[in-house]
């Protein structure tokens, strides 16, 4: 079975960061995400994802994640439900996030000028391996040789795996 989901959007606001009483922390947030085909009256209609991140890549969203900044995020889609005060059943869908790429500043902010601000794994195991550990904003940019650079990338067609 499979169950990925990759999303690219923008923060409707602040991250809210969280502890369970066992200590986990656990950050959720929204993200906005444009539809490609405007609706019949010419306008760009948007999607809004619930993310759901744990421990210390929650700690890192909660930091370094504002509203209107763009992320990335990989992970899987869950469901879940729960009765609320009225007695209702509520369903529940969202995206446990496993890994987050962090793009930028918000609107107005110079997301064009180098946008790119880092990104982070989970440390939850996968099978597909995003199990990389909380990295800093500055040793993941040392890591990278291709951030904030702008260059074109000199690769020959022999180096491509397609």
């Amino acid at each position: 079975m499979l169950n990925r989901a990759v999303l690219l959007g923008r923060l409707t606001k602040d991250p809210e960061l969280r502890y369970t009483q066992s200590g986990t922390a656990v950050t959720t947030f929204t993200l906005a995400i444009d539809r490609r085909v405007p609706n019949q009256q010419g306008e760009r209609e948007a999607d809004f994802i619930s993310i759901v991140v744990w421990s210390k890549l929650a700690e890192l969203c909660a930091q370094y994640l504002k509203k209107g900044q763009q992320a990335a995020v990989e992970g899987r889609i869950q469901t879940r439900s729960y009765d609320n005060k009225e007695g209702r059943k509520v369903y529940v869908t969202e995206i446990v996030a496993e890994n987050v790429q962090f793009l930028g500043g918000g609107q107005g902010q110079g997301q064009g000028a180098g946008g790119h601000s880092g990104g982070f794994e989970s440390q939850q195991p996968s099978s597909f391996g995003a199990g990389g550990g909380g990295r800093s904003r500055d040793a993941f940019n040392d890591d990278n040789p291709f951030a904030n650079d702008q260059k074109p990338i000199d690769i020959s067609d022999d180096d491509l795996p397609f």
